[in-house]
């Protein structure tokens, strides 16, 4: 009896651990992202200067709209086409589809930094050159794998004959897909497309190597700034960013049930 409380206190004490060291830092950077010193200089001086230097900061903000763009569209087109390419291949047999899905995982395990150079050879030798569109593509390619998996894993949960049922019943492939396949999958398409706007969004290498003087992403233009000279204002965008990713977190996970019934 002892014994197991004391792995439970353990137990818990680990999670604590463990969620600090994961939020810890957050917290420091939301936190100074309010003090007045830029040098982080305590005592802590409360200000919303640093805010305000955001909303005037051009690059900061450009780029920041650059990676929501590509953020956005980028989760739309890798879940529609994740989605698609995971029934196809739940649904239907046909050769070298174990060797499709093999290839699936190499693109999630390659370092993004072989992926981001063998991009921009490939974008240039075909022509497509650089810029927000070349960004785009690359960011699709890396946001597709994820995709496929997580949905194709919440399919081996689904049970074939509730489609065969469904077409028994007179419904088109259409209407088996539409209202009895997506709605068992939903869970698991959103985890895809919150999956693929994080890549995205978060893509600092393959943006690096694709990106254009102007046409810079959030991770780009952060490492560009903290090269010149850390400021406060990034702290202030990253802590926005932070917000708005939880509270879309949080709202998602409550209304598809990602913690369960309870």
């Amino acid at each position: 009896m002892f014994t197991t409380r004391l792995l439970e206190a353990l137990g818990r004490v680990w999670i604590v651990l463990l969620l600090s060291f994961l939020y810890l830092p957050i917290c420091i950077m939301a936190l100074m992202s309010f003090n007045a010193s830029p040098f982080y200089q305590l005592p802590f001086e409360w200000t919303t200067g640093w805010y305000a230097d955001l909303s005037r900061n051009g690059r900061l903000l450009a780029a920041t709209w650059n990676s929501l763009q590509i953020a956005v569209f980028t989760t739309a087109i890798a879940t529609v086409l994740g989605t698609a390419a995971s029934i196809a291949l739940f649904r239907y047999e046909f050769r070298g589809k174990r060797l499709l899905q093999a290839l699936l995982f190499p693109p999630i395990a390659i370092p993004w930094l072989i992926t981001g150079t063998a991009m921009l050879i490939f974008f240039f030798g075909v022509g497509i050159g650089r810029g927000l569109h070349a960004i785009l593509l690359g960011h699709v390619a890396l946001a597709l794998p994820y995709v496929i998996v997580v949905v194709s894993a919440r399919l081996q949960t689904f049970a074939p004959e509730l489609e065969e049922a469904a077409r028994s019943l007179g419904a088109s492939q259409w209407q088996v897909t539409t209202r009895v396949t997506l709605p068992w999958i939903m869970p698991g398409v959103i985890a895809g497309g919150l999956f693929a706007f994080a890549v995205s969004f978060d893509q600092f290498v393959v943006s690096y190597f694709l990106s254009t003087p102007g046409e810079a992403t959030l991770p780009v233009e952060i490492y560009a700034a903290i090269r010149k000279g850390f400021t406060p204002e990034i702290n202030a965008v990253s802590t926005i960013i932070i917000g708005i990713s939880m509270g879309l977190m949080l709202v998602t996970a409550r209304f598809f049930k990602f913690g369960g019934e309870k």
